[in-house]
């Protein structure tokens, strides 16, 4: 390994690294000054050792689980004993949620929802980038529900999924399905732009190949088409994910559903003590998973697109 490849990875380290500890010495210094009717503003030290604690409860709520199963398999087994022929069930365990929970509760509904808007996004922006005038003709509709807001999506939603998904056994939750389809409105029409954009913008000569080689309509859309349009689709992904994680935390804030979202509702009406520094390390977690699937979606395209300076934006 080179001294100036040695170098580059140092300073790579090295600027991230000391950025983030200055943050972290004016957010503590400011903490100080800042008073609120819950009390000072948790400084680093605060927050860490709060998140800490809700790694406690997690554990703690983890063993009461593992326990109220155990209790259910030794009375089924009992049971049996007894009986070969008896009926035994195992209870779902109800217990409350812990952070951790939430947090995976989160990640599942933005995945869906997004992953529902992409199905939706990339299909019609190649199509739309392949014909202008239909995209002239659809265009203004996109503009139009491209600024709606996720607050007012979300009670029509609401409204929506409540009137058609009726079941006595739902599959999933309506609370799910109301954060996932929110998400989905709201955050696909980064990548339908850009795909649209990318699609429309593939150089002539590209063009003039697949003509002089007569490909048909999907071998054109697969050889030509996509390779070229990769890195505009990945920079609607990107920003769609980043919709979608924002537009996630505010439903589930809104609309009270399990997630991120509803935690920082619920330690803001509870009022204690520690609230303030547990929406804190939610505020924190929810900035540093959005950083993660940024990155996760860069590596992406890394690996999938010929451009690989991907790596420097």
């Amino acid at each position: 390994m080179s001294a100036l490849l040695i170098k580059n990875k140092v300073q790579g380290l090295m600027f991230p690294l000391v950025g983030l500890m200055v943050f972290l010495f004016f957010w503590g210094l400011v903490a100080k000054q800042v008073t609120t009717s819950l009390g000072s503003l948790p400084g680093p030290v605060a927050t860490a050792q709060q998140f800490m604690g809700l790694v406690h409860e997690h554990e703690a709520e983890q063993v009461k689980r593992s326990a109220f199963y155990e209790r259910q398999e030794k009375r089924n087994a009992d049971k049996l004993k007894e009986d070969p022929t008896a009926k035994v069930t195992i209870r779902p365990y109800t217990g409350r949620p812990t952070f951790f929970d939430q947090i995976g509760t989160s990640l599942l509904t933005v995945a869906t929802g997004f992953g529902i808007a992409s199905l939706i996004a990339i299909p019609l922006g190649i199509i739309l980038g392949l014909n202008s005038w239909l995209y002239k003709a659809i265009n203004p509709v996109i503009q139009i529900l491209k600024p709606v807001s996720p607050l007012a999506w979300l009670p029509l939603v609401t409204m929506v999924v409540s009137a058609v998904y009726v079941s006595d056994d739902p599959l999933v939750a309506k609370s799910f399905v109301n954060s996932a389809f929110t998400v989905t409105l709201c955050s696909l029409w980064p990548t339908l732009l850009n795909t649209t954009v990318g699609v429309a913008s593939i150089d002539p000569d590209l063009k003039n190949v697949s003509r002089v080689l007569k490909l048909d309509p999907i071998t054109h859309v697969r050889k030509i088409v996509l390779p070229s349009a990769v890195p505009m689709i990945f920079t609607g992904l990107r920003l769609s994910l980043g919709v979608a994680w924002m537009v996630l935390i505010a439903a589930e804030m809104l609309a009270q559903n399990p997630g991120l979202g509803k935690f920082v509702w619920d330690e803001f009406q509870n009022g204690s003590s520690q609230s303030l520094a547990r929406i804190m390390v939610a505020v924190v977690t929810i900035g540093v998973i959005g950083f993660c699937l940024d990155r996760g979606m860069l590596l992406l395209q890394k690996w999938i697109s010929w451009d690989k300076r991907s790596e420097l934006r």
